[in-house]
């Protein structure tokens, strides 16, 4: 049985088609990641702040705590939410 002609030329175009995926972007790997690092730099106040030694001048440990014991309580006991998105929604008045 001979195989139809327009078989042999799917093949052909799908395999140079597959092929076409292999090749290189030498233009645009030779930029890649260059917009990154450089929003990241415009991003940063102080370059030199890891340099500094100095302590930072902050709260004492008493007030530290009790603002950290007030944080994890938000997320044990949190706050409801009002409803004032969902008036009148399955409800009958």
């Amino acid at each position: 049985m001979q195989r139809p002609p327009f078989l042999s030329v799917l093949c052909v175009l799908l395999a140079s088609f597959a092929a076409s995926g292999c090749t290189t972007t030498p233009h645009l790997d030779r930029q890649f990641g260059r917009s990154v690092d450089f929003l990241r730099a415009q991003q940063v106040i102080n370059p030199q702040a890891g340099l500094n030694r100095d302590p930072v001048a902050g709260l004492d440990g008493k007030s530290a705590v009790a603002g950290y014991t007030a944080y994890e309580k938000t997320f044990s006991a949190p706050v409801p939410q009002s409803s004032t998105l969902t008036i009148g929604v399955g409800g009958r008045q």
